[in-house]
């Protein structure tokens, strides 16, 4: 079975960034009338997981030793790609500017970059460094990050661990699939990481506040449901498992850096759902973000039409970017095999 072209993989991500950028617009809403961040991204991942709970079903049908085999795929998906990355992050923003906070996480392509050149000992090739330049200095427009705060190395700290939690994520959803499929990872993620989150509220470690009230949203007052459908179905439901599914036809890297584009996403969102001023710079970040991903995309063809015989299946150990044991030594790419915010 031959592995679906590029294309498809960069259009079923760019459906993920867009789905995922929705999220902070919707959220922000529900943030501003009392709820805490810790409660409104339990009842994200937990509506997310509900509504593919289905799917899942559907997909894994005659197929659960599939399930099983993957067990600590999902579980790492749920600790980590979705409650560890997104504690992290909130706890984050509670001491350092926001802006600050999402541009060092989604230095996460840069993390896989770096990670793959270390392992495999073998130094990217040009077009892949200067994609990464470029598209981190899109992100630094974009998100135009704040330097009126006082210096926090606690709030920095859990800004870098909320990144590395973002690289996981992808090295996770990048795996072998062995079967199991990109939805069933997804809804099993979101479920097992919306009860985790939970448990954390439950402890009192992070605030959990939910206000059934009507929030303000496009300039009118709207039941505090609607916008939790909206996230719950499109930013957290279609994200993940477009954004799986992604990855599994990318990798982990190339897919990471398609991945910026949330943050580009969720600046028209603001800029159209709320109001919030869209700059030329930043407008020009997001042309400098897809030229990164341009640079990368193209290393990546470029492997795949000077390598001899047929492209690997989406899941086998020669489409992973990390350098697998034998002594053949494959070209640095993905990372090793995602909240998201």
């Amino acid at each position: 079975m031959r592995r679906p072209p590029l294309s498809v993989g960069f259009l079923v991500a760019l459906l993920a960034a867009a789905t995922f950028g929705m999220s902070g617009a919707f959220v922000k809403p529900l943030l501003e009338s009392g709820w805490s961040p810790v409660a409104a991204v339990t009842v994200r991942a937990l509506t997310g997981g509900i509504v593919l709970l289905p799917f899942a079903l559907f997909a894994v049908r005659g197929r659960w030793r599939a399930v099983w085999r993957g067990r600590w795929r999902i579980l790492g998906m749920a600790t980590i790609g979705v409650a560890g990355t997104q504690v992290l992050y909130f706890a984050a923003i509670q001491r350092i500017a926001v802006s600050t906070a999402i541009l060092v996480e989604y230095l996460a392509p840069i993390l896989l970059v770096a990670f793959v050149w270390v392992r495999s000992r073998r130094t990217p090739k040009p077009v892949v460094l200067v994609g990464s330049v470029v598209a981190v200095a899109g992100l630094v427009l974009v998100v135009s990050p704040s330097g009126d705060q006082p210096f926090d190395a606690i709030g920095l700290a859990l800004a870098i661990a909320a990144m590395v939690g973002c690289a996981v994520f992808y090295v996770i959803a990048a795996r072998p699939s062995d079967g199991l499929p990109p939805v069933a990872l997804a809804c099993g993620g979101l479920l097992i990481g919306g009860l985790a989150l939970a448990a954390v509220g439950a402890t009192g470690l992070l605030p959990f506040t939910v206000r059934l009230t009507d929030v303000a949203l496009l300039g009118t007052a709207v039941p505090w449901w609607v916008p939790v459908l909206v996230v719950g179905v499109f930013a957290t439901a279609i994200a993940y498992a477009s954004s799986i599914t992604a990855t599994e036809i990318l990798g982990s890297r190339l897919a990471s850096f398609t991945g910026l584009l949330e943050v580009v996403a969720a600046t028209l969102y603001a800029w159209l759902l709320l109001g919030e001023s869209l700059q030329p710079l930043q407008l020009l970040g997001g042309v400098l973000i897809l030229g990164g991903i341009a640079f990368v995309r193209a290393e990546k063809a470029d492997r795949a039409l000077t390598e001899p015989g047929p492209l690997p299946e989406a899941g086998a150990p020669e489409s992973r970017d990390v350098p697998s044991h034998s002594t053949t030594p494959v070209g640095p790419a993905r990372g090793s095999e995602s909240p998201r915010t």
